[in-house]
């Protein structure tokens, strides 16, 4: 399976700054080969339209064409640059901004109708990581309540919230381990996400169960994420 390398710009650069990364990153990925699926996902108020390599995405959107939805955005925005693809459940939206299963699902459903791509995130807090792998998978089960498992446009991105901007990754045993028991019941790639840096991204890219990663802070500089894109091509010869 080809290796899917994405990055979550979250609430950093701006328009201009996200333009002239895509440029650069653009040069610098250019002799990379089809094989490796390229993803950036900027601040909403940075949205661009862009055609190259690498696919453009939404962090976040509301479930609908447009409306009375006061601070959101709807289909007509993302149709205006071009967008396809979105990011759903990401744990600071469950946990910051205390959206349910019952909101992610029901997003999740409406732009699965409308065709979209969507990376799909869950992640275990260091709470239930504490109690094991059993109750790990358990938690990571009810995140995946109400969600279509087999829509063939689907990517699923693991991400243990307390990885996320902390500096602690699971150990590669570990990763491996829950990958593997995703994968036996979600045909979809499955990324890693958690404090992916490129010091750590080739070796978590070179795990068997591990099909592409999902880079934060890590990937805010244009050379240091072109670098992860090289290193999963590398892996792919």
């Amino acid at each position: 399976m080809a290796k899917i390398v994405a990055a979550n710009f979250k609430t950093n650069l701006t328009r201009l700054q996200t333009g002239e990364y895509l440029g650069e990153l653009e040069n610098l990925i250019s002799e990379v080969s089809e094989a490796v699926s390229v993803y950036v996902f900027p601040a909403m108020s940075s949205l661009i339209p862009h055609k190259g390599r690498a696919i453009v995405g939404s962090q976040n959107a509301y479930p609908t064409r447009d409306g009375a939805f006061t601070g959101e955005i709807g289909l007509v925005h993302l149709e205006e640059f071009g967008i396809k693809t979105i990011l759903i459940g990401h744990s600071e939206r469950r946990h910051i901004l205390k959206e349910t299963q019952v909101d992610i699902a029901k997003k999740f459903d409406f732009f699965k109708q409308n065709g979209y791509e969507i990376i799909y995130c869950v992640g275990e807090p260091l709470k239930v990581r504490e109690e094991g792998e059993e109750s790990t998978l358990s938690y990571i089960d009810a995140q995946l309540e109400g969600i279509d498992l087999q829509y063939s446009k689907l990517i699923v991105a693991y991400e243990p919230v307390w990885a996320i901007g902390t500096g602690l990754t699971p150990t590669n045993e570990e990763i491996e381990s829950i990958h593997s028991k995703l994968k036996a019941k979600i045909p979809a790639p499955i990324l890693y996400g958690g404090s992916v840096k490129v010091n750590n991204a080739k070796e978590i890219l070179s795990l068997n169960s591990v099909d592409g990663v999902l880079v934060g802070s890590g990937a805010l500089n244009v050379n240091d994420f072109a670098q992860m894109v090289t290193f999963a091509q590398e892996i792919e010869k």
